[in-house]
């Protein structure tokens, strides 16, 4: 399994992670069977949010850590806080102190290597913002910090104010949902794909050192559905296919190493549950797609050069 350096720092973990998002459908034996799987591909990185399942896919990873077939210190954990399901975003300080408290406390575990503001909060004070993640490094309770969605002022915006390095930020990429390359592509033209909806944040974020993970990789639209196998996109399953039959693989390895294969260093995040979809996706950590098979794919999804 190939390897990603998290953000500028020296910390490194798997270029996929297995996220937990749909845990809370999984009894703990399943979810023991998922966590190993993902273990067996070389995955060490598991990404979760308190929201997820209203917290109970941390509950249930946590019952497989008790077990003890899959040991703390052989994985980088990650969370997210900062949402109120249906209520409101909020990034304040006893909010957020509770979040990582409770992602704790149904994980087991002591302390994560990485912790994420989820999605932006307009009403975000960066000062109180500063001042909780001194409290959650100085506590040993978060090593990292990043954020999920964020724009490179909103970035800015909090990172002028903590003390620590924003090493990581969460977007939505993959071969359907390209909108942060389209608009580079496309500069200085009128078409719909010159619209920047994201301020340059794949330039930024090179630039920053900071780490893209790529969250719903097989998906198209917002979770409108997966591509792959997908009659909707025939031409790009047969490219696909192409492709995977070359390298021997599937066609969620092609999705992964497509992802992998930009410059920027991303990791991609997995939301299967699925072992025999994990051992897939993971091998295309494996590959490196050429320029060209990167382009073909691109076109092949109906995209274009300008």
């Amino acid at each position: 399994m190939l390897k990603r350096s998290i953000g500028q720092t020296s910390w490194q973990a798997s270029a996929v992670a297995l996220g937990i998002m749909r845990m809370a459908s999984l009894d703990v034996s399943e979810a023991e069977k998922v966590v190993q799987s993902a273990l067996a591909s070389g995955i060490d990185f598991i990404d979760s949010a308190d929201m997820y399942g209203n917290g109970q896919s941390e509950v249930v990873f946590g019952e497989v850590l008790k077990r003890g077939s899959v040991k703390r210190e052989e994985l980088f954990i990650q969370s997210k806080g900062g949402i109120v399901s249906g209520q409101r975003f909020d990034f304040s300080k006893k909010h957020l102190l509770a979040s990582v408290d409770g992602i704790l406390q149904r994980m087991g575990i002591e302390y994560l290597d990485s912790y994420l503001l989820h999605r932006p909060d307009p009403l975000m004070e960066p000062d109180e913002i500063a001042e909780t993640f001194d409290i959650l490094q100085t506590s040993g309770k978060v090593r990292h910090f990043g954020v999920s969605n964020f724009h490179p002022e909103q970035y800015k915006l909090v990172q002028e104010a903590v003390h620590q390095k924003l090493v990581i930020n969460q977007l939505q990429f993959s071969i359907m949902h390209t909108g942060i390359v389209d608009a580079g592509l496309h500069v200085n033209m009128l078409d719909s794909r010159s619209i920047d909806h994201d301020g340059g944040i794949l330039e930024f974020s090179r630039r920053k050192g900071v780490t893209i993970q790529a969250w719903s990789p097989f998906q198209y639209g917002f979770f409108e559905g997966v591509f792959i196998d997908n009659e909707q996109f025939p031409e790009l399953n047969t490219c696909m296919q192409t492709l995977a039959e070359k390298y021997n693989v599937t066609k969620n390895a092609i999705a992964t190493a497509w992802i992998l294969r930009h410059p920027a260093q991303m990791q991609v995040i997995l939301g299967t549950m699925n072992p025999k979809r994990i051992v897939d996706s993971a091998a295309g950590s494996e590959i490196t797609l050429t320029k060209q098979e990167w382009y073909d794919v691109y076109f092949a999804a109906g995209n274009d050069l300008p």
